[in-house]
């Protein structure tokens, strides 16, 4: 096993590669207090529409962090339940969290700030940008 996170099998990749998916994260902490439905957890995070739920929670299932649970009767019915070994990473969730609560404004205004640069460049030197009538020699 190597600890060079740059280096295609290493397992720091794939750490950073469950936690990397928006929806991973999401998921996994709306399940930290017990089962699901996947109505319940639709309306609990809101902003994901079923088909990337289910695809989400599909995923997460594969990699051993959701246990899906069908429950007999008419209608069928499933929920989905965190892990252990998904609960190890709501720790890490929660500092990623916690660090995004800090410094969320800083990152903020430093994309403001880049998108306020972006808009003033013309793509023109500024002598290329004014009319011809106005440029020396003319």
């Amino acid at each position: 096993m190597t600890t060079d996170a740059f280096l295609a099998d290493c397992r720091a990749r794939l750490a950073f590669d469950l936690l990397s998916n928006t929806w991973n994260a999401v998921v996994l902490w709306a399940l930290r207090d017990g089962p699901r439905r996947p109505v319940e957890l639709r309306e609990q995070i809101g902003g994901i529409s079923s088909k990337v739920l289910t695809e989400t929670l599909r995923r997460l299932q594969s990699n051993g962090l959701v246990n899906r649970r069908a429950h007999p009767g008419a209608p069928p019915r499933v929920d989905y339940q965190i892990t252990a070994l998904g609960r190890t990473l709501l720790a890490p969730i929660d500092a990623v969290g916690a660090w995004a609560f800090e410094h969320g404004d800083e990152v903020m205004a430093a994309r403001e700030a880049e998108c306020t640069e972006a808009a003033g460049v013309t793509g023109f030197p500024p002598s290329r940008a004014e009319p011809s009538a106005t440029r020396p020699g003319r």
